[in-house]
């Protein structure tokens, strides 16, 4: 039967999937992200949390794109949890925030059921955050049950022992030398035709749709799988976070780190730009060694990449294939880029970008 309904159904569904989802329109997705952000403002504590920070004392970890699923072969989580119990362990006893921003639980192939049953030192870890008040979930479209399920609240409390309220938006407002400054994070996924919507929307994507292209095994055009789309998604996400008075944005959603609105391949062609200016050719030679690695996954490059300024922020994703996590770091006065890899028996945390938040006042 199975083999019967892929053969029908395969070319309408990815047609259909593909309709909706792989030609994101800018107008749509910039409306939405501004909706959201103006509706956390007006509304706090609704959809979105607005919290006040101090840039100088407060700490918050980053994390999205867990993709926590049913520890079978397609599970992308299994190889990163040992790194992602590890940041969680060192986070934890730092004293830091936890912000997890969407896609935490494959809920597209999965139900949830299998997903709690299987992840339950992860949920352990977590709720160590919850019972101190350093926990906020974002839902993404992989979860976004968690914001249109009418029994998500009950799985909630019995995956954290207490209630938890999920929020599609946060929005840091810090406090920077008498300043103000809004970091407004999110998953990504507004705009999308498949994953954002209404009630009725959100709730056919993750109980009828979703698990319609899980069970027929398509996996249909996303940023996290396409190298188009993530060049779509970047830019729409730079274009919108880059006018006046819109904040600096963090997302998750592409699986691709971006640090001041550099992919790691245009921070790359930066600093072969440099390198070449002071004739430094050994320079030349690491980068370009390193760019050739680089465009094995992913060759674009943005025209005006020199001219771009602080606005937009990735976290990158914890489900790679070799175990390594990623995350934004706001802590210190300074925004990171960070990666958790092993070596040998042990997570090594690993400042790959860093900036001072003061920097940001000034673009």
């Amino acid at each position: 039967m199975r083999r019967f309904l892929q053969r029908i159904l395969t070319r309408p569904v990815t047609n259909i999937a593909n309709r909706f989802s792989s030609k994101p329109n800018l107008q749509r997705v910039h409306e939405a992200l501004s909706k959201l952000y103006r509706h956390t403002l007006e509304n706090p504590g609704k959809k979105g949390l607005l919290l006040s920070v101090n840039s100088a004392t407060d700490r918050f970890i980053i994390f999205s794109d867990q993709h926590k699923g049913a520890r079978n072969g397609s599970d992308d989580f299994i190889l990163a949890e040992p790194n992602y119990l590890a940041a969680l362990d060192h986070y934890y006893r730092a004293g830091f925030h936890f912000i997890t921003l969407g896609d935490s639980e494959e809920l597209w192939e999965n139900t949830i059921w299998p997903v709690k049953a299987k992840n339950k030192n992860t949920f352990e870890a977590e709720k160590k955050f919850l019972a101190e008040k350093r926990f906020t979930k974002v839902f993404g479209n992989h979860d976004i049950f968690w914001g249109s399920d009418p029994f998500a609240g009950l799985h909630l409390l019995s995956m954290y022992g207490e209630m938890l309220k999920i929020y599609e938006a946060v929005v840091l407002r810090l406090s920077i030398e008498n300043n103000t400054l809004d970091l407004f994070l999110t998953h990504g996924h507004q705009g999308d035709g498949q994953s954002d919507g209404n009630a009725f929307s959100a709730w056919f994507v993750s109980r009828v749709w979703a698990p319609l292209q899980s069970y027929l095994n398509l996996n249909p055009n996303t940023p996290a799988a396409s190298k188009e789309l993530k060049t779509v998604h970047n830019r729409f996400m730079y274009e919108w976070s880059k006018q006046d008075q819109n904040p600096v944005l963090i997302t998750g959603h592409t699986h691709q780190p971006v640090f001041a609105s550099l992919t790691h391949l245009e921070r790359l062609y930066k600093q072969l730009i440099i390198a070449k200016q002071q004739n430094n050719e050994q320079a030349v030679q690491q980068i370009n060694k390193e760019i050739r690695f680089r465009q094995e996954e992913y060759d674009y490059v943005n025209s005006n990449y020199t001219n771009m300024k602080p606005f937009y922020f990735n976290t990158g994703c914890c489900c790679y294939m070799d175990g390594d996590i990623t995350g934004i770091e706001i802590a210190d006065g300074f925004i990171r880029l960070i990666k958790w890899k092993k070596n040998n028996d042990h997570s090594l945390r690993e400042v790959l970008e860093e900036m001072n938040l003061t920097s940001l006042l000034t673009t």
